[in-house]
């Protein structure tokens, strides 16, 4: 059975954030939670795909498995990542939900969230081939990483940041307005919450530089433009020891010059000439894998496509293999000789020229047609 694609079951885009995601399941838990539909087996079913989808997405170790294999990802026996039982308590996850709202409006972790580095992106071209067969390309990305020469403290070495005296470290100040409490940023320490003294001569106490960082970026097989792979904790180092973002690898493949892909299927075209249209025959066409010889039966038309299961591209959600499609285009000869003109002219002839009935029956359903088309016009 196909599992559904776990950003739709959330309603999310794949390049969302993680409280994006968050505000979506509780949205969702909210709506489907077993408490508040008593005895309804398919709200009961959908909020465990909703749990079940936000179990992994919200995790990034989990998600950067998912976003690379998909749902194959956490089958047993695959060492990409560890397989999980998705369960639910009503009452705690009723409870949880209830808290997380709460938690977002009045900002808990808004320091840690602000100081985050930034996620970064990397747009990649593919040739066809790579992106079929997966591939392993190194990078080198100009990013903040965090200063060896204090550790990312931004202090200089046996110094350590102080506590902002004015916010206590949280990086807010609480202000009172009439019977209302409102939380703003700490105009001493700018929402960081501590105070460097002696700052670290080589980041200026930041406690990251700018510099080049080389990373090996493993692709997985079938992957296709505007695809995207997340990389947990490989963006923009955050300042003072906080987290990195996250690395976003987005995907361009180039022009092929004999394939042409439609999801998981390939296209290509295959020119015969009229005599083995006519007269049938064997002919190689192209795969990724090398050539492949298939049989042309007689009086094959121009356009007609050949199917070849299997030979196409492997899906990067499912497994499931598209099929290879070959279009045949009868070409029609050039450059002839005296003698092949006449042999042809003698054809022809046989034929009963252009309008042959027996040899020719599109021919003559079209020009019936018109006499048809014109003898309507005449009434």
């Amino acid at each position: 059975m196909i599992k559904k694609d776990y950003y739709q079951i959330l309603g999310v885009e794949k390049t969302s954030n993680e409280r994006e995601i968050k505000r979506a399941y509780k949205r969702l838990a909210m709506k489907y939670h077993p408490d508040r539909n008593q005895g309804d087996k398919k709200a009961e079913k959908k909020f465990k795909e909703i749990k079940e989808a936000y179990e992994i997405l919200n995790n990034s170790k989990k998600r950067s498995a998912y976003d690379q294999y998909g749902h194959s990802a956490f089958e047993q026996g695959n060492n990409s990542s560890s397989s999980f039982t998705s369960s639910f308590s009503t009452s705690s996850d009723f409870g949880d939900i209830f808290g997380e709202v709460f938690g977002d409006i009045f900002g808990s972790n808004s320091r840690q969230r602000e100081s985050r580095g930034s996620d970064l992106q990397y747009n990649m071209e593919l040739s066809l081939e790579e992106a079929v067969k997966g591939a392993t390309k190194e990078i080198v990305i100009p990013t903040f990483q965090k200063c060896t020469t204090c550790s990312g403290s931004g202090t200089k070495q046996n110094n350590k940041p102080t506590e902002c005296f004015q916010c206590h470290g949280s990086g807010q100040i609480q202000m009172r307005r009439g019977f209302f409490s409102v939380q703003q940023t700490c105009s001493h320490c700018h929402g960081k919450g501590i105070i460097i003294k002696n700052p670290c001569t080589f980041c200026y106490g930041k406690g990251r530089i700018k510099k080049n960082k080389t990373l090996s970026i493993k692709i997985p097989a079938g992957i296709d433009t505007n695809d995207k792979i997340r990389l947990h904790n490989e963006g923009e180092a955050g300042e003072y020891n906080s987290p990195s973002g996250d690395l976003y690898i987005q995907f361009k493949v180039k022009k092929h010059p004999i394939f042409e892909r439609e999801d998981n299927h390939l296209h290509c075209e295959v020119p015969i000439n009229f005599t083995m249209a006519a007269l049938g025959g064997e002919i190689e066409v192209p795969t990724l894998d090398g050539k492949l010889k298939i049989k042309v039966p007689e009086e094959t038309q121009s356009g007609k496509i050949f199917r070849i299961r299997g030979k196409g591209v492997k899906s990067i959600r499912n497994r499931y293999h598209g099929d290879l499609l070959c279009k045949v285009v009868v070409e029609t000869p050039v450059k002839l000789n005296s003698h092949q003109k006449n042999l042809l002219f003698q054809l022809g002839n046989s034929l009963g020229g252009a309008k042959g009935e027996a040899n020719s029956p599109k021919s003559k359903r079209f020009f019936d047609g018109v006499k048809r088309f014109f003898d309507d016009l005449t009434k």
